[in-house]
């Protein structure tokens, strides 16, 4: 499609969606499982994201997609181990502010960006080794 520009990230009724192109030219939409944190394949909502035709979509940076992505997957599932863990510190430090009735300090919002930045590499190497086709643990790092 011209004019397209791949990757390109998504909000799509709140759930994080990524256009990426495939080995031979055309393109694959992804978008996380509620249920697994996983990537699920929905090429059925291109033409709904790309033209915008249903209002609950917004375009995101890389970095911005990341922290979505992760905040998603923090909301939605729940576990143990290391990613859950840390997971739960950003959820503390949240609490906390909402607690005490005032915003994240610009500290604070570093420390969650820099936390969710790790969880995402840490989810999408899981989810590579289990083979996961949509994983991309590189995606934080750009």
């Amino acid at each position: 499609m011209p004019g397209l520009v791949l990757p390109s990230y998504y909000l799509y009724h709140q759930s994080p969606v990524k256009i990426v192109k495939t080995p031979d030219g055309g393109a694959r939409v992804w978008r996380v499982a509620i249920d697994t944190g996983g990537w699920q394949a929905k090429n059925d909502i291109f033409s709904e994201i790309v033209f915008d035709v249903g209002g609950d979509i917004f375009r995101r940076s890389e970095a911005d997609f990341v922290q979505e992505v992760e905040a998603f997957r923090a909301y939605y599932l729940e576990g143990e181990g290391p990613i859950f863990a840390l997971y739960e510190t950003v959820r503390s430090i949240e609490d906390l502010a909402a607690a005490e009735g005032r915003h994240l300090t610009p500290r604070e919002q570093a420390l969650i960006r820099g936390i969710r930045q790790r969880t995402f590499v840490m989810f999408e190497e899981q989810l590579r080794a289990a083979g996961d086709p949509g994983a991309d643990p590189d995606l934080a790092a750009r």
